[in-house]
């Protein structure tokens, strides 16, 4: 049975329409574009020359996005003959610009690394028919607005756009009106900020306690596996020392770290040989781990935007799942900011 973003997307998506879609992470937006994408490609000739030529482009805004969403989409053209080609930044392009040589069919590429292809001769795009823009609100976020016009701009005049994103800002509004032409607008009906299925909590508790409550949390259920949001890569760093001090398996999650250790950290977390994983908003952004069973805002988000995708890291794909804030007192009036924005109230808790 399709989720809602997907029974809404879908159809609109085959006929060739360009779609703006709201959709939140877990809901199954990944399908609701790869899915008819594939499709249209199967029903499609391949190009005579293929060389340096990708048919269908999905930017993402995270090199962990982008190689999350590859893996989607190979799970959906397993036994459809189609190839799908990773361009991000972080690792040598030599590899990358191997398999662009070929040609792909799909390649799901971060805005950077696809503009260094582009201006190295590696790769064209005037034989793509399709563009998605995955959570593109981050993408706005990152700054990457001017390195997707760009690239929008070497695309063919007739192809096709598709827009998701987890909110509708009138910024994420302005830039679809630049990139989409008489786009169909997808919001799944009654679709609440936040899943039902989180049980949000919040403990009132001084900054200064907060690292002694959350390893008292964690010891009392020390099966879960956690999620745990700092604003800061230093502050990542110091709470996950403090965390494996205390016998928690914790580990740090930012952008200091090479690509290597990043996909070796996100792998141990979902065999379940790190308990706990402490993360960065831009690090943790979109990436999807089963079982995620509890969120820790260790430090209450600045934009109550940030609150949505961050517990949306639980609760995926029909599952329940349990959101924790850890609140000072000087960090009420954000914590009344979200409570605003998900029009829900947020349990008081004690503290451990």
């Amino acid at each position: 049975m399709p989720s809602p973003i997907q029974a809404l997307a879908i159809p609109p998506i085959l006929d060739g329409r360009d779609v703006e879609a709201l959709a939140r992470t877990g809901t199954g937006k990944t399908a609701a574009f790869a899915l008819p994408v594939i499709h249209r490609l199967l029903s499609q000739d391949r190009p005579k020359d293929p060389a340096g030529q990708a048919r269908a482009l999905i930017l993402s805004p995270t090199r962990e996005l982008a190689n999350q969403t590859a893996g989607t989409v190979r799970t959906c053209t397993r036994h459809c003959g189609l190839t799908v080609t990773v361009a991000i930044g972080g690792v040598p392009k030599d590899r990358q610009a191997r398999a662009l040589a070929a040609g792909t069919d799909i390649l799901v590429a971060t805005p950077g690394r696809l503009l260094d292809h582009l201006a190295d001769g590696t790769l064209r795009l005037d034989g793509t028919t399709c563009l998605v823009l995955d959570e593109a609100d981050q993408m706005l976020d990152l700054g990457f607005v001017e390195d997707v016009r760009a690239i929008a701009g070497r695309l063919p005049v007739r192809h096709q756009t598709l827009m998701f994103s987890a909110t509708m800002s009138p910024a994420i509004s302005a830039l679809a009106r630049q990139l989409l032409h008489k786009p169909v607008r997808v919001v799944p009906p009654d679709d609440p900020a936040t899943p039902t299925r989180i049980r949000q909590q919040v403990i009132f508790v001084p900054t200064a306690r907060k690292a002694a409550t959350l390893v008292a949390l964690l010891r009392r259920d020390p099966q879960d596996r956690t999620m745990i949001f700092t604003r800061t890569r230093q502050g990542a760093d110091t709470l996950a020392r403090a965390l494996t001090s205390a016998g928690v398996a914790a580990t740090a999650l930012h952008g200091d770290h090479g690509q290597a250790k990043r996909e070796q950290t996100l792998n141990a977390f979902r065999k379940g040989s790190l308990r706990a994983l402490v993360a960065t908003d831009v690090m943790a952004r979109g990436i999807d781990v089963d079982d995620v069973a509890l969120v820790v805002n260790f430090e209450i988000p600045e934009q109550p935007e940030t609150y949505i995708h961050r517990i949306g890291r639980t609760a995926r794909a029909g599952r329940r799942g349990t959101a924790l804030s850890l609140c000072d007192p000087s960090e009420r009036l954000l914590l009344r900011d979200i409570e605003k924005q998900t029009r829900a109230r947020i349990a008081v808790i004690e503290s451990p």
